[in-house]
């Protein structure tokens, strides 16, 4: 059994084509170029990035859910580009109840590649084994068909869902509620 993690340094982790690593500053320009993406944040509940000082923002509440014990959010590095081309980790953590949520995004270009099944896979296990989760949710909105294939994929199930749940973008939205739970996962 691996050993709890405890939040004291950030993991990295490897798949066979990404690292995952924390953000930093040197990242602004890649998430600047995610995140200005219409497409990439079509389901996002924010509108896409202006400025450098956006991106910055946002690496500022990657550091900040670390700190606040609340979530770990990964860059996607690309080893052969070393760009950083997306996304992915958990928000929302519940300590008392062994629960987070997982969300992730993706730059375009890397779209039907196989990207985020191999990425969410390496963070899933990280979840139930290091952080020792008990359940990981997704909430996405029903329009999202990309999203529900990858999370079907990876196992999860859909619970149900929650109409007009947020306000964004000037519309409320509904989110329909996946869960994966650590029973459900094979070969752990």
């Amino acid at each position: 059994m691996n050993t709890p993690f405890v939040f004291d340094e950030f993991p990295v982790l490897k798949t066979d084509r990404f690292n995952l690593r924390a953000a930093d500053e040197q990242d602004a320009l890649d998430v600047l170029a995610l995140y200005s993406n219409e497409t990439v944040v079509e389901f996002m509940p924010f509108t896409p990035f202006e400025s450098v000082n956006d991106a910055m923002d946002e690496i500022g509440w990657y550091a900040k859910i670390f700190r606040e014990q609340s979530g770990l959010r990964w860059m996607i590095e690309d080893m052969e580009s070393g760009k950083v081309v997306g996304t992915c980790g958990f928000l929302n953590r519940e300590e008392v109840h062994n629960r987070a949520e997982i969300g992730y995004d993706l730059h375009p270009e890397y779209w039907g590649k196989g990207v985020m099944t191999e990425v969410a896979r390496a963070v899933l296990h990280f979840g139930f084994m290091n952080m020792q989760l008990n359940k990981i949710e997704a909430r996405v909105e029903p329009k999202n068909e990309a999203s529900i294939r990858l999370l079907h994929k990876l196992g999860f199930q859909q619970e149900g869902l929650l109409r007009q749940h947020e306000f964004e973008k000037g519309r409320y939205i509904d989110l329909a509620v996946f869960s994966k739970l650590r029973s459900e996962v094979q070969a752990i």
